[in-house]
C-alpha cells in the first residue's frame, strides 16, 4: 500500500503546515480551516499529517479510543481491557453523509438476526481523540453542520432514537478545507475553527518546478523518496512529542496577555475566543520550538492564523483579512 505524501516534502504553504502542527501540539486550539484554490495541497497536507502524528494509547476493541478501562462506555462489549498503541485516528466525513452515519445508530443486522438492540458507532466515535476531516466543508448540509456544532461545543455525542439512549465522548480536532468560489461557510461553523489559513497556488516558476519534481519522484521512485523525507518527518514528529510534554510547563507572561487583548481591540473582533485562541497558539508554538514562554515573535506568527477569519467585513477597506491583521500586528507590536 502506497503511503501518504510526506508532510515535510510539501513545498511552501508554511502557514498551513504551521497551523496543523500547532493543533497537533495542543488539540484544544480548536481545529484548522484551509481555504484556497484547487490543487494547492490541502488534502495532501491532511493525509500527510495523519502519518506524522504520534500514536495514542487506547483500550483494544473500544470504538471510541478510550485511554483506560474506566473510560470505556457501558454499551461497549468488544473492549478487552488491554491497552494498545494505535495511530492517531484521522476520519474523513464525506459530503452527503447521513446523520446516522455521523452519530451512530441501531445495529440493524444484529437486531434482525439476534433480536438484540445494540448501538453501531458512527464517524464521531472513530474520530474521538483524533481528527475529523471535511473536504469541501462549505458545501456540507445544514443539518450536519448543526450536529457538528452541538458536539464540538459539548465534546459529547448523544444519540436518542430508535429506543436507544447512548452517550460517548467525541473530542476531536476539526479540519476543513474548501474553495471559497463554491460558497461561503456558515458563520457559526466558521467561528468553531481555531485557526484559518488561505492558500494560493505557487506564483514563481522555481516553486512550481519543485512541486512537480517532488510529486514525480514520489510516484516514480517511491521507496527512495519516502526514505529521504522520513528523516525530516521524524524531526517534526519528535518536536511535536516534545512540545506536548513541554506545553503544561510553558509560562505565560503578563505582557503577552496584554498584547493579545490589545490586538483584539485594535482589530475590533467580537468576543474573547479570538484572543484566547491566539494565546493558546502562541504557547503551542513556543513549546514546539523549545522556548520556555511565548513572546511577541510568536504572536506575530500566529495572529493572522487565529484572527483572520474572525474579522468583520469592512466595505471601505479592500485589503484581505490577513493583510488587515498583519497591519494591526505591526502597529500594536511595533
Amino acid at each position: 500500500m502506497t503511503r501518504a505524501f510526506p508532510f515535510s516534502a510539501i513545498v511552501g504553504q508554511a502557514d498551513m503546515k504551521l497551523a496543523m502542527i500547532l493543533t497537533a501540539v495542543d488539540p484544544g486550539i480548536g481545529g484548522v480551516l484551509v481555504f484556497g484554490d484547487r490543487g494547492t495541497g490541502k488534502s495532501t497536507a491532511v493525509r500527510a499529517l495523519a502519518a506524522l502524528l504520534p500514536q495514542i494509547t487506547a483500550i483494544e476493541g473500544c470504538p471510541v479510543n478510550s485511554p483506560t478501562p474506566e473510560d470505556v462506555p457501558d454499551w461497549v462489549e468488544t473492549a478487552t481491557g488491554q491497552q494498545v498503541r494505535r495511530p492517531t485516528p484521522v476520519v474523513d466525513l464525506p459530503l452527503g453523509v447521513t446523520e446516522d452515519r455521523v452519530t451512530g445508530a441501531l445495529d440493524i443486522e444484529r437486531a434482525l438476526t439476534r433480536g438484540e438492540k445494540a448501538f453501531e458507532p458512527g464517524l464521531l466515535a472513530r474520530a474521538n481523540r483524533g481528527y475529523l476531516y471535511i473536504d469541501e466543508v462549505n458545501l456540507l448540509e445544514d443539518h450536519v453542520v448543526d450536529l457538528l456544532l452541538d458536539v464540538a461545543q459539548t465534546g459529547v455525542n448523544a444519540v436518542e432514537r430508535e429506543g436507544l439512549s447512548i452517550r460517548h465522548p467525541a473530542r476531536f480536532v476539526l479540519v476543513g478545507s474548501g474553495n471559497p468560489e463554491e460558497g461561503e461557510l456558515r458563520p457559526q461553523l466558521l467561528d468553531r475553527f481555531g485557526l484559518s489559513v488561505d492558500v494560493r497556488s505557487p506564483d514563481t516558476i522555481e516553486e512550481r518546478v519543485e512541486v512537480i519534481r517532488r510529486r514525480d519522484a514520489f510516484e516514480t521512485d517511491h521507496a527512495c523518496f519516502m526514505q529521504r523525507w522520513e528523516i525530516e518527518d521524524a524531526k517534526v514528529r519528535d518536536a511535536i512529542t516534545a512540545g506536548r510534554l513541554a506545553l503544561p510547563l510553558t509560562r505565560t507572561p503578563d505582557e503577552v496577555l496584554h498584547d493579545c487583548a490589545a490586538l483584539s481591540v485594535a482589530l475590533g473582533v467580537d468576543g474573547l475566543r479570538g484572543e484566547l485562541t491566539m494565546l493558546r497558539a502562541a504557547r503551542a508554538l513556543a513549546a514546539y520550538e523549545g522556548t520556555a514562554a511565548p513572546d511577541r515573535s510568536h504572536l506575530r506568527r500566529v495572529a493572522p492564523l487565529a484572527m483572520g477569519h474572525r474579522m468583520r467585513r469592512d466595505p471601505l477597506d479592500e485589503a484581505s483579512a490577513t493583510a488587515r491583521v498583519t497591519r494591526a500586528v505591526e502597529e500594536v507590536l511595533a
